[in-house]
């Protein structure tokens, strides 16, 4: 059972990983809105990097940012947490590769194995988090422009890159969670097998207790006659 869900964390958190590589480049982390507009000649999209434009033909055309200085401070924040999220997630999957029971790698010692597939559980679980905050950040600015009657810009929708950015969080925070737990089960049956039973040492008391009964049998025989019995 242990194997089974160090495998499934592992999986997981692979798995998340996958998905914030995906993002990363993905165009659609917010969408622009229809909500209110009769006719919509082009759609407008962006992610961190750059901001897109398709029209009604389906030509798109992409223009980067020119100046990162000149960005919001939030989305220099989430470009920090994801790259930073990725590269955990990287030394997460190396490091849990090592700590699996099924693999031969830093030896045979359950006990050592279970250290090193924790400290990769860890970095999933901030991995994880560093995602999270990224795109629950993100979101949220998107949700406040859209909310806000007073903005005059374009306003966006959460774009399926953001979900994608959720998902991905939360298999590696759970893929994470159950590594962690997988070691903690190895540990708890390596200390039951340590129980062993030590028996008292009495023999003198036990070498003492036959001498002593037959001391009594004689006390016990010698003290009636053959008269008493008539």
């Amino acid at each position: 059972m242990t194997a089974a869900l160090e495998i499934a964390g592992f999986f997981m958190g692979v798995a998340g990983g996958v998905l914030w590589a995906v993002i990363l480049p993905n165009p659609y982390w917010k969408v622009s809105s229809v909500d209110g507009n009769v006719i919509t000649t082009s759609t407008l999209y962006e992610n961190l990097w750059q901001s897109c434009a398709m029209d009604s033909t389906g030509v798109s055309n992409c223009r980067e940012f020119p100046s990162m200085l000149a960005l919001s401070g939030y989305i220099q924040a989430c470009r920090a947490l994801l790259i930073t999220a990725i590269l955990l997630g990287f030394f997460g999957i190396v490091v849990s590769m090592i700590g699996l029971k099924c693999t031969t790698v830093a030896g045979d010692d359950p006990v050592t194995k279970g250290k090193i597939a924790t400290v990769g559980g860890i970095l999933f679980i901030l991995a994880g988090i560093c995602t999270l905050i990224a795109v629950t950040w993100y979101a949220v600015n998107i949700t406040r422009e859209f909310f806000d009657p007073l903005y005059a810009g374009t306003k966006y929708e959460i774009g399926p890159a953001l979900y994608m950015g959720w998902a991905g969080s939360m298999l590696a925070i759970i893929g994470g969670i159950c590594l962690c737990c997988s070691c903690r089960t190895g540990e708890v049956k390596l200390q039951s097998y340590n129980y062993s039973y030590k028996p008292r040492k009495s023999t003198a008391a036990a070498s003492a207790r036959p001498s002593t009964l037959k001391i009594h049998d004689g006390d016990i025989n010698t003290s009636y006659d053959k008269n008493a019995y008539v």
